[in-house]
């Protein structure tokens, strides 16, 4: 139901938009038409433009000073909207109202709200479970299930509840809750979490927290609550609107007091209508998106990059954001005299061919890739979950796994050094048995995308802070950190922990941008200042929950997107120094009476151009 509503208002948004955009060509023709004294019909066209755009505005302004007494740019438009109206001075009030119009579609297409992935998370919820009952097992729905009762769990399923196995060897994914690349193996004792994925043996347990209180309910609803103190970014005209109203009316009122002349004090409103403020914002934002689309980046959030240039601390998820992702063969030892390196690597290889496991997988491909060649078959293949394969190769019998299927397999052996350090530097080790003889192991490991360390570099020469928080453990997590030189670090991390490390950071006033990309991710890139979800690798309700997506996953983009931030907000700053400049050189000049209100809204308009046009420069603005 909640789905289909969102639907339905995204939508009516975007019928809204249309609408908009053609009442605004409308109004923009008939301004024109007024200015060049075109009248085909028996009244000014810029009555148009007044009607479509200016009534809207009036209205506004009213609803809000009667319901909440809000004073904002659109009460001072109106103003000077009804001042030149009274004096019939139409073109004036019809450019005045094609032009706030103008700054609030602006506004509206670079501030629309991404829609949550909320949705997605939910499908991820296990429907089903195999409860077990002295009658045998029977199928019943997830929320049916009570703390204490007993649940088989196939190859292939998803976890129901959260609880502890009590029976049976596997290997778990469970990248939902952690964000690790590799499954982890489980047996008797360990616990598993509702939303992982078994992946490759049958296990018994008994449930320990279901419901709400399960590891995927309480993901739902961090994703959904995360969001709620982020700040909302307020319109600069806005923001001054009151000062900007009274400062106009005393202008005008004392004008018209001591000249006399109420065509001054009119000329004062229009060209005190903040039009180019207005325009400051939302036209330097849409020049920015656009030069971040061209590196590869969707702003999802019109003011993420807002929120962007005040940041001063970049954390990132590890696995498939600073690292590739997959698994890859980095050393190789053998024990045995007559097997070398590369021949304990291809009977490995040829042993692993026919396994599911990532790791079998990443095995098989390192040889391919490293050798191209061919591998031979492998014979009477076993999959022993949650410890390994044993396989026949070319007349021999391999084993490839846990030092637990080697003893498991009567394989008497002891880790050499060089595995021990493998294993200190956070790889996963597979260890190897031929002919049942202790043959050799290989180190596998997440390896660093090429362009991590020049990013991470250049974000320190910004002056932002850099973090790792990963859901892997600690070992690899400081052999990741220490290749990039990142000095702060947070492992073992839940999305909980993610969370609490970025409050405190935007409690302690350093606002925080998260870069991550996977489902663990989701509410740390709702609850930090921007997020930036990986788009290519990164899962959809990692995109969703994001302000900003990576599309291409070139990291190495990222502190371009940071410094263009900062640019962004140095030219909107601009703009509103020079439009401010502008107003009150025209309010003196309509003082004196050198304006009148049409040259008045001629002057303003010009400024609105130069300011559109100083925004248009942050398209091709590329740091250097």
């Amino acid at each position: 139901m909640n789905a289909r509503m969102e639907r339905l208002e995204h939508l009516l948004e975007l019928g809204g938009i249309k609408k908009d955009v053609t009442l605004l060509v409308l109004s923009g023709a008939a301004v024109l038409a007024s200015l060049l004294d075109f009248r085909p019909l028996p009244f000014d066209m810029a009555w148009a433009a007044i009607v479509l755009c200016g009534v809207p505005i009036i209205l506004e302004a009213l609803i809000g000073l009667v319901t909440a007494f809000d004073i904002k740019a659109d009460v001072l438009v109106s103003l000077a909207l009804i001042a030149s109206v009274c004096i019939g001075e139409y073109f004036a009030a019809g450019e005045v109202a094609f032009i706030m119009q103008l700054g609030a579609l602006l506004e509206e297409l670079t501030v629309a709200k991404a829609r949550a992935g909320i949705e997605k998370l939910v499908h991820l919820t296990p429907r089903t479970a195999r409860r077990l009952t002295a009658e045998g097992e029977e199928i019943v729905a997830a929320e049916a299930v009570r703390v204490g009762e007993h649940l088989r769990v196939l190859p292939g399923e998803t976890v129901p509840v959260d609880g502890v196995i009590l029976s049976g060897q596997t290997s778990v994914n469970q990248a939902v809750m952690t964000g690790e690349s590799l499954p982890v193996d489980k047996g008797p004792g360990d616990a598993v979490s509702s939303g992982t994925v078994n992946q490759f043996g049958a296990f018994e347990m008994e449930a320990a927290r279901v419901g709400e209180d399960s590891s995927i309910q309480r993901m739902i609803r961090l994703v959904q609550s995360a969001d709620a103190g982020k700040a909302k970014i307020v319109g600069l005209a806005d923001r001054w609107a009151t000062w900007i109203v009274v400062v106009a009316l005393s202008a005008a009122a004392l004008t018209w007091l001591i000249t006399g002349e109420i065509i001054r004090a009119v000329t004062i409103l229009v060209v005190f209508c903040p039009c180019a403020l207005v325009l400051a914002t939302p036209t330097a934002i849409m020049a920015a998106i656009g030069n971040a689309t061209r590196h590869g980046f969707l702003v999802r959030q019109g003011d993420a990059l807002e929120r962007l240039a005040q940041v001063q601390v970049v954390t990132f998820d590890k696995t498939g954001t600073l690292t590739c992702g997959t698994p890859q063969v980095v050393e190789a030892g053998s024990v045995l005299p007559d097997l070398d390196e590369r021949s304990l690597r291809r009977l490995a290889a040829a042993a692993e061919q026919l396994s599911e496991h990532p790791l079998g997988k990443a095995i098989v491909s390192g040889w391919k890739q490293a050798e191209g060649g061919g591998l031979p078959a492998a014979g009477n293949f076993r999959m022993i979950p949650g410890r390994g394969v044993a396989a026949e190769v070319e007349g021999r019998s391999v084993l490839a796994g846990s030092p637990e299927l080697l003893a498991e397999q009567g394989v008497a052996f002891c880790p050499p050094p060089e595995a021990e350090a493998a294993l200190g530097r956070g790889c996963t080790v597979t260890y190897l048995a031929v002919d049942g003889a202790f043959a050799g192991y290989l180190a596998l490991a997440d390896t660093l995308r090429p362009e991590s360390a020049d990013m991470v570099a250049r974000l320190s020469s910004l002056g932002v802070r850099p973090v790792l928080l990963t859901g892997d453990h600690e070992n690899a997590a400081r052999t990741i950190a220490a290749a990039l030189n990142i000095r702060e670090i947070r492992s073992g991390c839940l999305p909980e922990d993610k969370l609490r490390y970025i409050d405190a950071c935007q409690q302690g006033g350093e606002p925080v941008c998260m870069m991550g990309d996977g489902i663990n991710d989701a509410p740390a890139l709702k609850r930090a200042q921007v997020g930036i979800a990986m788009g290519g690798v990164g899962s959809d309700i990692a995109v969703d929950a994001a302000d900003i997506a990576l599309v291409d996953d070139e990291v190495k983009e990222l502190p371009h997107l940071l410094a263009l931030s900062r640019r962004m907000m140095t030219t909107i700053k601009l703009n509103m120094t020079f439009s401010m400049a502008l107003n009150f050189l025209a309010i003196a000049l309509a003082i004196t009476g050198i304006l009148n209100p049409v040259v008045g809204a001629l002057v303003h308009n010009a400024g609105s151009v130069l300011v559109i046009s100083n925004s248009a420069l942050l398209l091709s603005w590329r740091r250097r």
